[in-house]
């Protein structure tokens, strides 16, 4: 730990992208679920130890980095009918808040925070739990979690849609978002 966080008691973690996936889930046709993936991901966690509800995490996502594993589909998915990565190219969240101090493996914590998709910005609250800490090979401390979380997908202007003939839609407007964030101590 440098000086200027030993004095301040707070600690700066880097996402690390190649260890952490930034996932989702979302019905379709109201039956099977798929999955996706975001591929370019950074972010910033700045623990606060003697005050961890004051710790902040911030996280950049290349809309255009999004891979459900089907060029067509995820072309779909880069349009103007869903995250329009042409005129808004990045996903972004800012926490506001965390509660729950985690200080061992397993803890449970909550990170309330701004998501911002297609310009619109609103408050996500993620479940998260702390998976442990411990030293790499190369001599870096490394920190893990886990998070989730649900949201409508309509309210960040995802409003496209089509009715099946049987009845429903063919894409669900809930979307779950799981998280595993490893980050590297710096």
């Amino acid at each position: 730990m440098t000086e200027t966080a030993a004095a301040t008691g707070k600690t700066t973690w880097q996402i690390d992208a190649n260890h952490s996936s930034i996932e989702f889930a979302v019905k379709h046709m109201m039956f099977t679920t798929v999955r996706g993936r975001f591929k370019d991901v950074k972010g910033t966690i700045t623990a606060d130890e003697q005050h961890p509800d004051a710790s902040v995490v911030e996280v950049e996502i290349a809309a255009a980095s999004i891979d459900t594993g089907s060029p067509d589909r995820d072309a779909h998915l880069r349009s103007a009918d869903f995250l329009d990565v042409e005129n808004h190219p990045t996903i972004t969240f800012r926490s506001k808040r965390v509660e729950g101090a985690a200080k061992k493996e397993g803890d449970k914590f909550r990170v309330t925070g701004d998501l911002t998709i297609r310009g619109t910005t609103m408050e996500v609250t993620l479940d998260c739990q702390y998976e442990g800490t411990g030293k790499d090979p190369w001599g870096g401390i490394r920190s893990g979690a886990r998070a989730t979380a649900t949201i409508d997908r309509r309210q960040w202007g995802l409003q496209w849609n089509q009715a099946l003939e049987t009845g429903g839609i063919l894409v669900a407007n809930d979307v779950r978002i799981e998280l595993e964030v490893q980050a590297v101590r710096q």
